[in-house]
Formats: structure tokens, C-alpha cells, sequence
């Protein structure tokens, strides 16, 4: 059979699992998560002839032992359909359920799970093209709009350092006419004194010729 034994698992508590046959299935996927830090969403070990096929997600581990000539499209399928049924149903349940408590409950979903996907590889191959590519116009799509708001961020940049600088021209501007009237008033002012200074020098000699010519017509006189 492609697909061997499956469990569903909190951190490295298997709370349900299924398979037809006898073996160390449990054992040696229990040894990989224990050996595996911060592991990815989905990722796959071989041993033996065999893959190990985990989906890691909220918190809860899903497990599928397969065939190795079965490759990985059809495993990681089923894993979604038990992830999503579990989570929809067991997934408050399971934060603390104990350990195989969960054997009876969700272990015969597991079978069907497992049964349906045998049964239908060909379906379940095109939904699994189909969710791909999905996923990846999914991932295109966020990337995307990650740039667009990246794009969005330096324009926000760009429009604030535009409010600085018509601020700066702004205060420039205004500085600039106040330089201006001062400048204005300080030539308004030396005017006003220099013509204050020739004022005063135009009465000095006035008065000076008027009084030189006074005493120049009192000497004439016997």
C-alpha cells in the first residue's frame, strides 16, 4: 500500500494515528521531530524506501509514512485533508488532549482519509496541481502587493521630505523678505542720515557766510 501509517501529533504527543500494518512507523518519526529544530511548514525525510511526510501547522504536526516510488504530491495532499478536518473539529480539543486519546474519535478519519486518496490518485493528483498552483499565484500575488506597499512606503518618504523641503523654501522665503525689509530699512535709515548730515552742513555754511558777510559790511563803515 503507497500510504503506510499517519498520526496526528502535539509537538511530539501523538494524539491519533492509523495504519493496517505492524512497524517502528511511530518510533522513527517520534526520533525525526525530536532531531528536527524549528523545522518548515512541510518537509520530507527518506528512510528505509520510505518518506516521512510532515505538515506542521497551529501547533500540531500531521504525519504520513509512504512509499517512496509514491512520491510527495499525493502524501502532502491527504495531510491537508486531515489538517483541515482536524482543525475544523478537534483542533480546541487537541491543546489538551493526552496522549491516543484521540485514537477512537480521529483515527478512523485518518483510514478514510488514507483510503480516499489510494482510491482516487488521479483526482487527488489534479487537485493537488490545482491547490499548487494556487499557492503560487497566492505567493506572486503577496509578493506583489508586499512591493506595493514597499513602493507605497518610499512614496509616503518621498512626500514627506517633499513637505520638508516646500517648508524649507517656505521659511527661506519668508526669511529672505524679512531680510529684505530689514535691509531696506537700514538703507531708508543712512539716507536719512546722510541727507540729515548734508542738511546740517548747508546750515553751518549758510550761517558761516552769513556771518562772515556781516562783519566784512561792518569793517566798510568809517
Amino acid at each position: 500500500m503507497p500510504l503506510i501509517y499517519s498520526f496526528v501529533a502535539r509537538e511530539t504527543t501523538v494524539l491519533a494515528e492509523y495504519t493496517p500494518f505492524s512497524g517502528n512507523f511511530n518510533t522513527v518519526a517520534i526520533e525525526c521531530l525530536q532531531r528536527i529544530t524549528n523545522p518548515e511548514a512541510k518537509f520530507t525525510i527518506a528512510c528505509d524506501r520510505h518518506t516521512f511526510n510532515f505538515l506542521v501547522n497551529n501547533g500540531f504536526t500531521y504525519l504520513v509514512v509512504a512509499d517512496e516510488a509514491y512520491g510527495r504530491q499525493i502524501p502532502f495532499a491527504f495531510l491537508e485533508r486531515v489538517r483541515d478536518e482536524f482543525e475544523e473539529k478537534f483542533s480546541e480539543k487537541g491543546q489538551s488532549a493526552a496522549a491516543h486519546s484521540l485514537d477512537r474519535s480521529f483515527g478512523s478519519r485518518l483510514k478514510s482519509h488514507m483510503d480516499y486518496c489510494m482510491s482516487h490518485p488521479e483526482e487527488i493528483s489534479k487537485i493537488a496541481s490545482v491547490q499548487k498552483k494556487v499557492n503560487d499565484v497566492k505567493d506572486v500575488m503577496m509578493e506583489n502587493i508586499e512591493k506595493v506597499l514597499e513602493r507605497g512606503e518610499k512614496i509616503e518618504l518621498l512626500v514627506d521630505k517633499t513637505d520638508q523641503l516646500q517648508n524649507q523654501a517656505e521659511q527661506f522665503q519668508k526669511k529672505g523678505k524679512q531680510l529684505r525689509r530689514a535691509m531696506w530699512w537700514q538703507n531708508c535709515r543712512v539716507k536719512i542720515i546722510v541727507l540729515a548730515v548734508i542738511l546740517v552742513l548747508a546750515v553751518v555754511i549758510f550761517l558761516a557766510a552769513c556771518f562772515y558777510g556781516g562783519n566784512n559790511c561792518t569793517k566798510n563803515h568809517p
